[in-house]
């Protein structure tokens, strides 16, 4: 760097009561930040039209047991359960991001991804606003504040964090963490034990978000140096506290992910071969934060390490030597940005390994804000040593911008649906059965049998696994128009049973088995399987009804009952399930009792016309004839005809 452009940057850093004392704000900087969000408004708008994937998608939100057993009477009772460690989704406790679920459920139910995605927004924009206050109070110059916050908004990395329904928990604990260093910055000048307290609580909130938060004292001491331009030990003493957050929920998530299986989960690579894995990720992360190349919502774990892994480990000394040139010759912006994205990044480099990927878009999130500061002052230095091409650099930029936008427009139809989304890992990444086994289920789920039953075979020669044998029998059950099919999918939950270890897993896939064997006529292996199956999954609830149905092929009907009030325990807002109730209640000459699902079954569901004609039998069977002529009525109104006419001339129809 030369002396002019070192002096520069040195310049643009005042000292710490100027830059965070309020200060009246110019027109003009409303205008700023006005026109930065309706740019960011413009590039993410269009993912309002985007639904779910069947990316955590379904097992945070829209199948989410907690979630979808809300009741209008037990939001407070589920909202305790979501806050519960045991209750975390897929290893990862992330519990106010998934009561923003339960939130969005009560008030727009779970089939509107387009409130989930508007919400989304909303909280990108949020933290775009508080990037904008943060860098404009590190008194850095009008054209640093818009750079760095532009790149912040529309940069193709983040469009991971924004579009994906699942990655709420980044938008989100993204927001916290921002607000809490912009109060910080704050309260270095005034000292106020409430904004003090104000952080501590936007801390744990961010926490309760995501567990990548942890870093927010590392990140506030960043700024520290920034502001007071040096490091010393006070600053990491007067945020102990927060250090000891940072360590109860960064065990706690080790701890989970271990449970999960996450953590070393790919067991191909340990020990040293990690730390290439890790300066990989690293480099790559840097190329990407300017030149977002070849992005992918997944990038899987190569099958073996090539030479650009082992020759990436220089990244490290270079990046060391950077922080050290920085740091010695008082380049305050150049260290504190390096610092900033080093802090955020380190612990999501996968040199322990959690999950099928090693690198993501998702983890720059709050990261690039370092190097984004980096990158405007850089822009800043250039103006200020060639003001006669101020126009042309100007330019650049603005075509710069207008790229970023634009790609990251391009890369939100990539999230429209389970489709999209695997059918674009696919054009990079042929060899890995994830995205085979993902976009089959999907085209199974949309019906195109032939589709998903091609990617299930693909996924299947690349690696058999006892998932792919469980998807691929459920498409060959719910297809088969004959045994021959319901005997390969006999054959495929047979292979799934024998090769998965996970017991919670083979419960389910003994379930889906003895369902099979229903198919197939065998009541008595139907119930055998389905016994072992609730044994080993007792949550499984497609296992209890299946078994009910069979209790009462056989004449079982206690049994029968006793599985439907287990089922009802677990959801108690399936109105089909309630109507089954009724009418076994009312074989025992449970008459009350069966009026009163009835009635619970309409509650849910008042579309339904033969839940009026069980609630009229209920009304006939306690002697109120008036209601049962009208419920009757109500169920012919609602389009019922199979009735029984003796009962219709009992009621003097």
């Amino acid at each position: 760097m030369s002396k002019k452009s070192k002096n520069i940057s040195k310049a643009s850093v005042v000292d710490t009561s100027r830059s965070t004392n309020k200060k009246s704000t110019k027109p003009s900087e409303y205008w700023d930040i006005l026109w930065i969000l309706l740019a960011t408004i413009a590039t993410f708008l269009m993912t309002s039209d985007n639904g779910f994937v069947n990316w955590d998608d379904d097992k945070n939100f829209y199948e989410n047991k907690i979630i979808t057993t809300l009741t209008g009477d037990n939001f407070w009772q589920k909202t305790i359960e979501l806050f519960q460690i045991s209750n975390n989704v897929i290893g990862n406790y992330n519990p106010l991001s998934n009561w923003t679920f339960l939130v969005e459920n009560k008030f727009f139910g779970l089939n509107e991804p387009g409130n989930s995605h508007i919400i989304n927004l909303l909280l990108h924009l949020l933290c775009v606003y508080l990037v904008y206050r943060i860098v404009q109070r590190m008194s850095l110059s009008r054209m640093v504040v818009i750079i760095a916050t532009l790149l912040f908004a529309v940069h193709p990395m983040r469009v991971e964090s924004v579009v994906w329904i699942t990655e709420r928990k980044d938008v989100l604990f993204g927001a916290f963490y921002l607000a809490a260093i912009l109060n910080y910055l704050k309260y270095k000048v005034d000292k106020s034990k409430l904004r003090l307290i104000s952080i501590y609580i936007l801390f744990l909130l961010s926490l309760l978000s995501k567990v990548q938060a942890v870093m927010l004292p590392l990140s506030l001491i960043c700024f520290d140096y920034y502001y007071d331009k040096r490091i010393e030990i006070k600053q990491f003493l007067t945020k102990f506290p927060m250090f000891l957050f940072s360590l109860f929920f960064g065990l706690l998530a080790i701890y989970l992910l271990k449970e999960y299986g996450s953590i070393d989960s790919n067991d191909q690579f340990t020990g040293i071969s990690r730390i290439f894995i890790g300066s990989y990720s690293l480099l790559v992360y840097l190329v990407k934060s300017i030149l977002p190349f070849r992005l992918s919502p997944l990038y899987p774990y190569p099958s073996e390490l090539n030479w650009v892994f082992y020759a990436s480990i220089f990244i490290f000394p270079l990046y060391i030597f950077a922080l050290y040139k920085s740091y010695r010759n008082k380049d305050t912006v150049y260290f504190f940005g390096l610092s900033f994205f080093l802090v955020n990044i380190f612990m999501l480099l996968q040199i322990l390994g959690a999950g099928q990927g090693f690198i993501a878009d998702r983890f720059t999130y709050i990261a690039y804000l370092g190097l984004f500061i980096i990158y405007a002052q850089l822009i800043q230095t250039l103006l200020d040593k060639y003001p006669k091409k101020k126009l042309v650099i100007s330019i650049g930029m603005a075509g710069i911008m207008a790229i970023y936008a634009m790609m990251s427009f391009n890369q939100t139809k990539i999230w429209k649906d389970s489709g999209t989304l695997w059918s674009h890992v696919l054009k990079y990444y042929q060899n890995i059965t994830l995205p085979y086994g993902n976009r089959a289920n999907f085209y199974r789920d949309e019906g195109m049998k032939k589709e998903a039953l091609a990617d299930y075979n693909n996924a299947i020669s690349l690696k058999p696994s006892a998932a792919t044998y469980n998807s691929r029998a459920r498409l060959y059950f719910d297809s088969g128009n004959n045994r021959d099919t319901i005997i390969l999918a006999l054959n495929d939950y047979n292979k799934a049973i024998e090769i998965e270890e996970d017991k919670s897993k083979i419960g389910e896939y003994y379930v889906n088995r003895g369902a099979t064997w229903a198919r197939l006529g065998d009541l008595d292996k139907s119930i055998e399987d389905l016994n072992m199956g609730l044994k080993l999954k007792p949550d499984q609830l497609s296992g209890y009804i299946n078994r009910s149905i069979m209790y009462r092929s056989k004449g079982d009907y206690k049994n029968s009952l006793e599985d439907i009030k287990t089922y009802l325990k677990f959801n108690p807002n399936s109105a089909d399930i309630w109507y089954e109730k009724g009418i076994l209640e009312r074989y025992f000459k449970n008459t009350q009792e069966a009026l009163n699902n009835f009635n619970q079954a309409i509650r849910i569901d008042d579309n339904k016309a033969i839940y009026y004609y069980g609630r009229s039998q209920a009304w006939y069977d306690l002697q109120n004839i008036d209601n049962a002529r009208k419920d009757f009525n109500m169920s012919l109104a609602k389009g019922f005809d199979k009735y029984d006419s003796n009962y219709r001339n009992l009621l003097g129809i």
